[in-house]
């Protein structure tokens, strides 16, 4: 066929005798000028220009600097290619029915489409790089091309062509958008100044971008960056060669950050307050606030997702469309004579198609046959590119929908969490203290109340977009099959509510496992802490049924959620299947014949989209419903009461973060800011602070006149206080427990609520020199309070508390406190981070770090809260005279101390006696001995008892012990750290010596397979081949049943029908085999997510009982080196994830797998050619998914590293809300809560536009395969029912792809759970099997109790030194032996050896003549005795914790506790025997818990009995107890006492000394004592 411009066909094409501007064909060619021209003049600008230059263009500052109508510009191009598109499809279409090719009806098209195209990429790379100049051509490209098309459209309506023809109106809409795009260029001209006006205007890029910090640039970027998350490429791609880090994703946009957002919310929220301040009774809504303050946004999210909605119902119409055209075609090939086959080119499809009754009268001499608008959307080829374009737009739109609704989201989670802190640092001292406000409601409202209305804020949109989508779609349904489609679609709502009842019973046995699993993580937390006693009594078993019980409670009620979670999803793949089912049997009995091919596939494909806001809906309500109760919480929070502002030292308590705004450099910081927040906000601070009031009298720094002060009960707890507090001076405040001392403080820093009365704050004493007095924060009192509270941070920032690094000072301050010994102790000194996540310290080393933070502090005022409580009296004394009477008095701080240790009275200055919460006396000690001389007397006899205590107390240095347990704490993990130091440094070498990129890379992208076989194999063998068995089956019945219903639809078509081709039997046996495989289906449907959540449990419940059985049966050294709360994260986190989440993860990636590949199967079955299309496709999807899933990992771990931080910093904030008050320090933490707050919605922002970035790729991908599946079974013309398939399944492969993608993801950060629990499953456990027979043990071995010790060699592991070396010794029966020496000379390590703790690895221990060695474990464990160091008790009654194993009866334990002298106390408790013991004993104190663990060992009965420094953490009174109880209850028994303090070990029959494994003397204590220079009598000296 010969090719023209204007065809050869008529020779009338080239006549311009009536003029050249009627000639169609020369119009059509000015049409292409403007075209070349733009090409002409843009490629080489493009190509030699911008190669050069964007390289130097420095990529973050101009690259996103917009021009005026930038947005509109992209839009505009966009709709004009899409118009482009529209005009090539008309010409090719016109074209095909004219005997010769006709190429001005297309080709100016094409070149349209591809300058277009060129003119956005031209805009874009003038844009970046800020060359405004260049715009020029784009102006004259749109002036000309404007100017020809309106005189083709002015010729078109001089020919009186009318609206309906296609080409008129795409002409008409050219014109318009061309005009458009020219003003768009003239108001960059009017703006930017850049060409005609003498001065060109200078831009600068947004705040944002001047910070380079910014790293999420989703606001800035072009519109198609924005729509396909094109700027996440570098990110996603970088993961691979380095983790994604803090660094990486930079600090959050301005317009993102909390602050921005809590401005807008606070201020929404105000004027609501206002709205109802008049009304009493009612209460501001945050409803509106929110709305008035992100109702924009909202609004938006929605508007796409209506947009989104109502494209996706182009699937079903294009389907329709092109079957419809198929069977036409069809049925006219087979009427065809003679069985001529017609060939089904484009030509002929479209001859056939364009009925000739629509052909319209064209002027004669036009070559053109207009075409309306049906005729076009008759033709297959042009239905399957609407198809795809439709997709492509839908999908864009829905992606950001869900884009636009998680950064609202995000950012009103910021705003609330800002909204709670401020209230929280206001909140009143006594809603926390009287219980109105717990720790725990604060916690809930951080952690799950904002999350709920964020979570609402992403369904948000669904809410009304859901019923119109429901609606439309029922609408379209009964267009196609008239009544018969309301059948189905009442089968889907009826069964919604068992939808939303099935969720709310999962909400439900959510509720239930989480109780148990609490209760279960109380009682392994119990175990992990008690587990050397446990071993050394062999009550591990016990213990550990009692978990397991436990955990079948908690595994029963996930038996119910498993239940409720395959129903909810076998009810959302049952419920299409049963609505199509009911339909299409409804449509053939009452038609009296099958729906055809294109109603079917229609309906089909209205279905599924049907049933997605169906399954939705319940979980949105329930949501809703959830988002409801939140906002009454955060309301009640919100309008609790707050502190007074009463005095003007409170002035600056109502601060807000609208400081931080006012403060111009604030933004452009770095996160890690040095300098705190208090000294950028000092100057506006200031202003605010000034003196409300007269100077008082100038030696009197505080003054309370007429004071009654209550805790908000209105009952005064202080009353009638009228006091002063002379500057400078120390002011001692003393009185009985409970006489308002620290109420007093309290009262004074503004923390109580003032009935009547005062508190004068004097200001600073303005002689001092002004540099003094300017370094010093004048308002802020540096208190320490009584109950210790530390930041989550290292030791030294505890200290210095946001006050500038001194070193001098520092050192004199941890020097006055006696800090330096416990900082060396700790493993990384004072950079160690201590607090809830960090290092557990005791409370004498918590109150003085807190006590160092109010010294180092640079305060005029301070105020100590019983300082001295938790210290021995070394302590007590050194802090005294180091830190109060030298530091502070030389830095002339006042200083007020309420303390309990009276025999500091002498070097008070001033003293205020208190009783009864009113003030008994004030003066000094002289005026108080003269004046009140009875209270004098009264407190000389107080001091006389103290000193007493104290003689007794020197003996026991509590220092010493605290230091000792922080070692043995510290020092296990720090030789793990060490090993681990060692693995890591040889990792690293290993990684040096192959510093491949691809090693790392390969790491990285790895599924971790083997983890994922090992989970499938622990649920047994056999779920996993019917898990795998009846899913296939299942897939397989589905597809059966779509490929039934094309059979049955085209069966008028079919040449080998399935059924007989008679009527009434044909009818019959179609719906038979149709209904059996729809049931068949629904039941398959069930089983299948029955089995999956099955295997799930079970492998839940076998990894659980491994994992406790192997933990408990580890041996002790295991526990020493392995931090507790690694091992608890196994049993809380790992498990949970293990229980919870990989089975509906596992569910979902093998339903949406199968459903790809069964959809693949059947468009290849369908069309061949599809194949090979495949192959790009696949390697396309291989690439997405693997870069996908390392980033997703890397951003998934950040969100939950970043989230810890601020929940913590939330509950710290509360637990330490006076200190923080008292020391001023509200805008330092609201500031660094602002950053953990930024930090984390930054990764979580990333995450989400990862999620975003996949599902964008993934939706193109499954709309090429919609358009390659349409376009080949286009070609190829096979029946009409299998096109139907073919494209039904292309359109289900949309919704798919990208689950499995996401599910593949999170299945592998999930999995990382089972490694971590499989991990501790390859640990070795202690031998606990006999190599001697049993019965030849006697039943009450050991009788006598002798012991001998030969050749003794023990170590903790087989890698370490040993810390016993040849160790001899000889304990006859009924002897007590004393075992001192140093620390680490390896007392303790003999006591473990009896109990075979640790690795004896030469020479034995003989006791009773039987080699302990040899005897099986938990017998030679339940045969001894053993008193610990650090009294144990477990929760439950008193009798369990003394015996429970149940073998005694009570009259032994009521003489146990007789000889513990613990009888009459026990007696006195309700529920004598059964009275509750608290977890850890808490509930008793130190020195109770001590004699408990005596009662139990004399339950025992056994003969021998090891004290291992028993009497170490008690009081003198407990220790006489035990010594008189070892002396007489055990006078039979072989008692061997490891001492910590010699004195306890005088009366012994033996004493042995060690040092470093080995012993040096072994001899009667007198003998020892009789040598000068024996070692046992150089510590007797020394312990005096």
């Amino acid at each position: 066929m010969t090719v023209a411009f204007c065809g050869n066909d008529n020779p009338s094409a080239y006549n311009i005798s009536a003029g050249f501007l009627r000639n169609v064909c020369f119009l059509d060619a000015i049409n292409l000028v403007p075209h070349v021209f733009l090409l002409f003049i843009t490629f080489p600008i493009l190509f030699i220009g911008w190669g050069t230059q964007s390289s130097k263009v420095q990529i973050h500052h101009n690259t996103w600097l917009h021009f005026p109508g930038h947005n509109l510009r992209w839009i505009l191009t966009f709709t004009l290619l899409f118009v482009h598109v529209c005009e090539i499809g008309e010409g090719i279409v016109s074209d095909a029915r004219l005997q010769s090719r006709h190429l001005h009806l297309f080709l100016p098209a094409i070149m349209g489409f591809v300058a277009a195209t060129t003119s956005i990429v031209y805009y874009h790379n003038i844009e970046t790089s800020n060359f405004p100049k260049l715009l020029l051509a784009l102006f004259l490209y749109w002036v000309m091309a404007f100017v020809t098309k309106t005189i083709k459209l002015v010729r078109y309506i001089q020919d009186e062509i009318s609206f309906r023809q296609l080409r008129f109106c795409i002409t008409g809409m050219m014109v318009v958008l061309y005009g458009l795009l020219m003003a768009v260029e003239i108001n960059v001209i009017r703006v930017r100044r850049y060409v005609f006006f003498t001065n060109p205007q200078k831009v600068k890029p947004p705040e944002d971008l001047q910070d380079l910090g910014v790293r999420f640039l989703q606001p800035f970027v072009n519109l198609l960056s924005k729509a396909t998350y094109w700027w996440m490429n570098t990110l996603i791609i970088s993961a691979h060669r380095k983790p994604i880090d803090l660094k990486v994703i930079g600090k959050l946009p301005i317009a993102m950050r909390a602050l921005t957002n809590y401005v807008c919310l606070k201020d929404a929220y105000e004027e609501q307050k206002k709205k109802v301040a008049d009304k009493p009774n009612r209460i501001p809504s945050i409803w509106l606030a929110i709305f008035r303050a992100f109702g924009r946004p909202i609004l938006l999210s929605s508007t796409f997702r209506y947009l989104a909605d109502l494209l996706g119902f182009a699937g079903p119409l294009c389907i329709s469309g092109i079957i419809q055209s198929f069977s036409n075609q069809n049925q006219s090939t087979n009427t065809t004579d003679n069985g001529t086959v017609i060939n089904v080119t484009l030509i002929n499809a479209t001859v056939i198609n364009a009925t000739v009754i629509n052909a319209p009268i064209t002027p004669e001499y036009s070559t053109d046959p207009f075409l309306t608008s049906t005729d076009f959307l008759k033709n297959c080829y042009v239905l399957a590119v609407l198809l795809f374009l439709a997709l492509i737009l839908q999908r864009t739109f829905l992606q950001a929908s869900y884009y636009v609704t998680i950064e609202t989201g995000i950012n009103l989670r910021g705003a609330l969490l800002a909204m709670i802190y401020n209230k929280i640092l206001r909140l009143s001292t006594s809603n926390l203290s009287m219980g109105e406000m717990t720790l725990g409601q604060i916690n809930n409202l951080v952690a799950i109340e904002t999350n709920q209305l964020m979570w609402f804020l992403f369904l948000c949109p669904n809410l009304w977009a859901m019923p119109v989508q429901i609606i439309m779609g029922v609408i379209l349904l009964y267009n196609l099959l008239g009544w018969s489609a309301l059948v189905g679609a009442a089968v889907i709502v009826l069964l919604a509510p068992i939808q939303y009842f099935i969720a709310t019973k999962l909400a439900e046995a959510q509720k239930s496992t989480l109780d148990y699993s609490t209760e279960r993580l109380k009682k392994t937390n119990e175990i992990l802490k008690g587990i050397k006693l446990l071993k050394l009594y062999a009550w591990e078993h016990i213990f550990c049924r009692s978990v397991e019980e436990t955990r079948m409670k908690e595994l029963t009620s996930l038996k119910t959620f498993a239940l409720y979670t395959s129903l909810s999803i076998f009810m959302n793949a049952a419920i299409p299947i049963a609505a199509v089912l009911a339909t299409f049997v409804t449509y053939t009995y009452v038609k009296e014949e099958p729906p055809s091919t294109a109603q079917a596939f229609a309906s089909l494909s209205l279905f599924h989209i049907l049933v997605t806001p169906l399954f939705l809906l319940s979980t949105v309500v329930r949501f809703a419903v959830k988002a409801i109760i939140s906002v009454q919480k955060l309301n009640e929070f919100l309008i609790s009461d707050e502190i007074g502002d009463d005095s003007w030292r409170n002035g600056d308590s109502a601060l807000t973060y609208e400081s931080c705004k006012k403060h111009t450099g604030l933004h452009s910081k770095a996160i890690n800011r040095k300098q705190p927040l208090r000294y950028q906000l000092d100057s506006y601070e200031h202003s605010l602070r000034l003196p409300t009031h007269p100077a008082d009298i100038n030696d009197c720094a505080i003054k309370v006149t007429n004071g009654y002060f209550s805790w908000g009960s209105g009952l005064a707890t202080l009353s009638n206080i009228d006091i002063r507090i002379p500057t400078g001076q120390m002011t001692m405040i003393v009185g009985q427990v409970g006489c308002g001392k620290s109420s007093l403080l309290l009262a004074i820093l503004g923390e109580m609520q003032s009935l009547e009365g005062k508190v004068h704050w004097n200001r600073v004493n303005e002689t001092e020199s002004s540099f003094e007095a300017n370094w010093r924060n004048r308002y802020s009192v540096a208190y320490a309070a009584q109950k210790p509270w530390l930041l989550n941070a290292t030791v030294e920032e505890n200290i210095t508390f946001g006050s500038p690094f001194n070193k001098q000072r520092y050192r004199a301050v941890t020097d006055a406190c006696s800090l330096q010994p416990d900082i060396d102790l700790l493993p990384f000194g004072d950079q160690t981070e201590i607090g809830e996540r960090g290092i557990n310290l005791s409370g004498g080393q918590r109150q003085r770090i807190c006590v160092a933070r109010a010294l180092y502090q640079n305060t005029n005022i301070v105020f100590l809260d019983d300082p001295f409580s938790a210290l021995d009296i070394h302590l007590s004394d050194h802090l005294m005279q180091e830190g109060i009477l030298k530091f502070l008095r030389d830095d002339k701080r006042t200083l007020v101390l309420v303390t309990h240790k009276l025999q500091y009275l002498p070097h008070a200055d001033w003293i205020i006696a208190m009783k009864d919460g009113t003030v008994l006396r004030e003066g000094t000690l002289k005026d108080i001995q003269t004046k009140d001389v009875e209270l004098f007397e009264h407190w000389k006899t107080l001091m006389n008892r103290q000193d007493q205590e104290l003689e007794k107390d020197m003996e026991a240095d509590q220092t010493t012990l605290e230091r000792k347990t922080l070692r043995r704490a510290m020092y296990p993990r720090e030789s793990k750290a060490q090993l681990e130091d060692e693995d890591e440094a040889e990792e690293e070498e290993e990684e040096e010596e192959d510093d491949d990129m691809l090693t790392v890379m390969r790491l990285r992208t790895k599924m971790p397979w083997k983890t994922c076989w090992l989970y499938l194999t622990s649920g047994g063998f056999l779920l996993l081949f019917l898990m795998i068995f009846s899913k296939l089956v299942k897939h397989s019945v589905i597809v059966a049943i779509d490929y039934w219903l094309a059979q049955w639809t085209s069966m008028a078509n079919n040449k080998q029908a399935l059924c007989s081709t008679e009527q009434p039997a044909s009818k019959t046996c179609y719906v038979v085999v149709f209904s059996i495989l729809s049931g068949a289906g629904i039941v398959l449907c069930l089983v299948t997510s029955l089995t999956v959540e099955w295997m799930g449990l079970t492998a839940a419940k076998n990894l659980h009982h491994d994992l406790l059985n192997k933990i408990i049966l580890g041996p002790i050294r295991f526990f020493d080196t392995t931090p507790l709360g690694l091992i608890l994260n196994r049993f809380s986190a790992d498990t949970n994830i293990i229980d919870q989440h990989i089975p509906s993860t596992l569910e979902s990636l093998s339903r949406s797998t199968l459903l790809c590949l069964s959809a693949i199967g059947m468009i290849s079955y369908a069309t061949p050619q599809f194949v090979v299309a495949l192959v790009p496709l696949g390697i396309a999807f291989y690439f997405i998914q693997k870069y996908f899933r390392v980033a997703s990992k890397d951003l998934q771990e950040l969100d939950d590293s970043t989230q810890l931080p601020l929940l913590c910093h939330f509950s710290e904030t509360a637990e330490g809300l006076t200190t923080i008050r008292a020391f001023r320090h509200e805008p330092r933490f609201k500031q660094h809560m602002l950053e953990l707050t930024d930090t984390n919605n930054i990764a979580y922002l990333f995450l989400s536009a990862a999620n975003r970035w996949l599902e964008v790729r993934t939706d193109y991908l499954g709309a090429f395969i919609v358009l390659t599946a349409a376009m080949a079974a286009i070609s190829v013309g096979s029946t009409s029912g299998l096109v139907g398939l073919g494209l039904l399944y292309a359109l289900t492969i949309t919704n798919y792809l990208n689950w499995v993608v996401r599910n593949l993801a999170d299945l592998e950060v999930q999995m990382g759970a089972v490694k971590k629990v499989n991990s501790f499953l390859n640990m070795e456990s202690e031998n606990y099997d006999a190599t001697m027979d049993i019965s030849q043990v006697p039943k009450d071995w050991p009788q006598e109790g002798e012991i001998k010790i030969e050749n003794l060699c023990v170590r903790y592991e087989n890698n370490l030194k040993p810390v016993l070396k040849h160790v001899k010794t000889y304990i006859k029966p009924g002897q007590k032996v004393g075992i001192c020496g140093r620390t680490g000379s390896g007392k303790s390590s003999l006591s473990l050896a009896f109990f075979r703790m640790v690795d004896i690895f030469d020479g034995r221990i003989v006791i009773d003549g039987i080699d302990i060695s040899k005897l099986p474990l938990d017998m030679l464990r339940s045969r001894l005795s053993i008193i610990l160091q650090d009294p144990i008790l477990f929760s439950g009654s008193i009798r369990f914790n003394l015996d429970p194993e149940c073998k005694c009866t009570d009259e032994t334990l009521w003489e146990a506790l007789e000889i513990a002298q613990l009888k009459n106390m026990v007696k006195a408790l309700p529920g004598g025997l059964d009275a509750m013991v608290t977890e850890g004993g808490e509930n008793f104190s130190v020195g109770q818990r001590q004699l408990f663990c005596l009662a139990r060992a004399f339950v025992r009965k056994s003969s021998i009995l090891i004290m291992d420094e028993a009497t170490a953490s008690i009081d003198m009174a407990t220790e006489n107890i035990l010594q008189k109880v070892v002396m007489t209850a055990f006078a039979d028994r072989t008692v061997v006492i490891i001492a910590h303090r010699v004195h306890t070990i005088l009366t012994a029959d033996l004493v042995i000394v060690m040092k470093r494994g080995v012993i040096l003397e072994y001899d009667t204590p007198e003998n020892l004592l009789a040598q000068e220079d024996s070692i046992f009598a150089s510590f007797v000296r020394a312990d005096m």
